[in-house]
């Protein structure tokens, strides 16, 4: 499609296009806000939808957020329109205290925590919905000024994970203007949240600002080019760095990674921080940077020779032994406490470990291997043990009920019993 043009919504093959990885869904779900996009969405959907021969169940998302007293009397109008489309809807509320700063972004989180709760409840596995290429242009321009690197400036992608939810964005390359007719074709009223226009939201200080930005050039398409370049370049990065991971990285049966310092540093930072990014990924139980730019100092630490003799980030602990750079998993409160592993089922341990018991035997417990002497850990495993304290006391330790041990780390040592370190 030619640069600056948005899809034309009317043509059935466009929309076949456009909600194609939601085609092979079973159930999917909309979330609409009654606003013109999320409406927008819901009318596209309903033609997608009519003109298949067998199309995914659809339901409709509306939420109360409890911040507004109008609020319940839109979701209600939401539901309404739904129901003439021929859709199942569901009013959903956030109940409870609010925040006092941070509004948004915790009435986001638990958006997608009552939605994705209810769509569990009804077996739908896809979450559409309606960003578009303004919101995308929004979205860029926050993370520049944030001072993102390469994989925040692709802005938001089509399929993610959010909060836990499967997401999907169909309309990311249609301009809200598009949306917006379409739904007063249709003789809907949309609803204007006040919060859209107040400027203590950065969000819309930058939508404020997309007007004279675009008469400078710099529009929703110029954006959208820019982060489709981001992607393509993201990509390229992510492929040369899963490639130094793989051939640099060792990860053993506790869970701790190691990597030689010499040819850490031969990388370049940009591939270099990715592989320590995903180093501490997986070793620290999967924690999510608290701000950008955590990883990038701890980065610049190691490659000036300035890391201190253990350097804490993400739940994982770096160390420099010898000539290798060594990271094991933080011991703390951050730890699950014993878990049960019921028969024929399986727990994600820490984030980290696949534990599944094979058998129909009751009473099998994972939990954090604490303390255990060096040479009754190499009693169990057979050979000498080097890795550090911390990844031998923050390793899973499978007991029956007898308290007999089952299995250790990425060992077992009973059949009943199968464990895998998660790398991906």
């Amino acid at each position: 499609m030619p640069a600056g043009l948005t899809p034309d919504l009317g043509d059935p093959a466009v929309l076949a296009r456009l909600f194609a990885p939601a085609a092979a869904e079973t159930a999917i779900g909309l979330a609409v806000s009654g606003g013109p996009d999320s409406l927008a969405l819901m009318l596209l959907a309903q033609r997608w939808a009519a003109a298949r021969p067998a199309p995914p169940r659809i339901v409709v998302y509306s939420l109360d957020h409890g911040l507004r007293p109008e609020a319940a009397q839109e979701v209600a109008m939401v539901l309404d329109a739904a129901g003439k489309l021929g859709f199942t809807a569901r009013a959903l509320a956030w109940t409870g205290p609010k925040p006092g700063s941070g509004v948004q972004e915790a009435a986001r989180r638990a958006r997608y925590r009552l939605i994705g709760r209810a769509m569990a409840e009804d077996g739908a596995t896809l979450l559409l919905t309606a960003h578009h290429r303004a919101d995308q242009a929004e979205t860029i321009l926050m993370r520049m000024a944030h001072g993102s690197g390469i994989e925040g400036l692709k802005g938001m992608t089509t399929l993610s994970l959010v909060e836990g939810v499967p997401v999907f964005r169909p309309l990311l390359d249609v301009e809200p203007t598009t949306l917006a007719a379409l739904v007063a074709d249709a003789g809907l009223v949309p609803i204007r949240d006040p919060s859209n226009d107040d400027p203590a939201y950065e969000r819309v200080r930058w939508r404020r600002l997309l007007p004279a930005l675009a008469e400078e050039g710099l529009d929703g398409a110029a954006l959208a080019r820019f982060a489709a370049r981001m992607a393509e370049a993201d990509t390229a990065l992510a492929q040369l760095a899963d490639a130094a991971f793989a051939e640099l990285v060792t990860l053993d049966g506790f869970g701790a990674a190691s990597l030689p310092r010499s040819a850490f540093h031969a990388l370049s930072p940009a591939i270099g921080r990715r592989v320590l990014s995903r180093v501490l990924n997986i070793v620290g139980g999967r924690q999510k940077p608290r701000a950008l730019g955590q990883v990038e100092r701890l980065y610049d630490q190691i490659a000036a020779g300035d890391l201190p003799r253990a350097a804490t980030l993400l739940g994982a602990v770096v160390r420099l032994r010898g000539e290798n750079l060594v990271v094991s998993r933080e011991p703390g409160r951050a730890l699950p406490p014993d878990e049960a592993v019921p028969p024929g089922g399986e727990l994600i341990w820490d984030a980290r470990f696949r534990i599944a018991n094979i058998s129909d035997e009751t009473g099998l417990v994972a939990g954090p291997a604490d303390f255990m002497p060096r040479h009754v850990l190499e009693n169990f495993l057979g050979f000498r043990v080097t890795a550090p304290a911390e990844a031998i006391r923050t390793a899973p330790l499978v007991r029956n009920a007898g308290g007999e041990v089952l299995a250790l780390g990425g060992w077992s040592f009973d059949s009943r019993v199968k464990v895998e370190l998660l790398i991906d």
